[in-house]
């Protein structure tokens, strides 16, 4: 590096800067440079610096966002409605504050969760939580999700905004928080009209939620089941059940919902099975995956079977009548309003 005498005392200041010589090697040299304009310089590096530090400091550390990374992956996976934890409910009231089961996956880092059957109608929605904006587009109207963790706790907003000339009536925003406690993931929800408190409720896994007791019992014991029961909807839909007699450890049915128009609308694929000293309820609506329950409680005249990791119904309710009518019952396994069928045997 070239040797520089040291420059005279002026009213400029002096400024080290790197250049090229006429070989293209780097060289050092002095330039004056007025001093108003170095102290402007001076002035900008240092308001950049206090901003750059500023920002590093609101910043989680390292650590910190580690932390919220793990509390977010604990909300992963499907979650299936346990239990109404809104205080001052009646029986009646009680019931999932949203879907009865849906789904979280949480972006790989944290940055976002992806929500799946939340009750909006939209499926895979990616929700950032730094409180950015994701839009879905509807023929009438525009949803806003905009998401944020705090607290401990992941929520979100969707706010619905209708387009000129369509319907003003309906929800403007729907408020959820869930929050990872000892029990399971509680879930609150708000809405906004109409404004009617918050709701909240237990979530947990299926792996979480224990089975019921089966209650011992053999095949015999559900005799008075069987037969052909027919019954209407109260749209005027029939509906019948076919129920084999009791054999070889088992109960054999098949189901069948009728329109008014005489076009069946639903079949289902039904049996009462032997298991480890109890019975199982097996359903297969529609022929799809059979869903099963256990029997909890039986008498001369009523079975109860119970499912607690089904998303509805959870329980399923059977009882004979003196009169010798039999009431089909599906509901939850703690309130609500259960949806009740009734039955007389065919051709009586």
């Amino acid at each position: 590096m070239p040797r520089h005498s040291a420059p005279e005392r002026t009213s400029a200041a002096s400024s080290g800067r790197f250049r090229e010589d006429d070989h293209g090697n780097p060289s050092f040299s002095f330039e004056q440079v007025p001093r108003k304009e170095l102290t402007m310089h001076l002035r900008t590096c240092l308001a950049a610096a206090l901003a750059t530090v500023g920002a590093l400091a609101r910043a989680p550390i390292p650590q910190e966002r580690a932390a919220q990374a793990s509390d977010l992956r604990a909300l992963d996976g499907e979650w299936i409605y346990v239990e109404d934890r809104t205080e001052g409910r009646s029986l009646e009231q009680l019931g999932p504050p949203m879907s009865s089961t849906f789904s979280m996956r949480v972006e790989e880092g944290g940055a976002a969760v992806i929500l799946n059957g939340h009750g909006s109608g939209h499926r895979n929605v990616r929700v950032a939580i730094d409180g950015s904006v994701t839009e879905v587009a509807e023929a009438q109207r525009t949803v806003r999700y905009q998401g944020s963790w705090k607290d401990g706790s992941f929520e979100y907003d969707v706010k619905f905004e209708r387009l000129p000339g369509s319907s003003t009536e309906g929800i403007g925003l729907i408020r959820r928080t869930f929050r990872m406690t000892a029990d399971g993931l509680l879930v609150s929800v708000a809405v906004d009209p109409p404004k009617r408190g918050v709701s909240t409720a237990l979530y947990r896994k299926a792996e979480d939620i224990p089975m019921p007791t089966p209650t011992e019992a053999v095949i015999d014991d559900l005799g008075w089941l069987a037969g052909a029961w027919v019954g209407k909807r109260s749209s005027g839909s029939s509906v019948e059940e076919r129920w084999s007699p009791p054999l070889g450890g088992a109960m054999l049915a098949v189901s069948r919902t009728v329109n008014t128009s005489g076009k069946m609308v639903a079949f289902e694929y039904l049996r009462i099975v032997e298991r480890d000293g109890g019975l199982v309820y097996v359903a297969q609506p529609g022929g799809a995956k059979a869903t099963e329950f256990v029997l909890t409680e039986l008498t001369p005249s009523r079975a109860v079977f119970d499912n607690p990791r089904h998303d509805y119904p959870k329980r399923i309710v059977y009882e004979f009548s003196a009169e010798g009518g039999l009431s089909a019952t599906i509901g939850y396994l703690k309130g609500g309003t259960p949806r009740r069928f009734e039955f007389t045997r065919e051709g009586e």
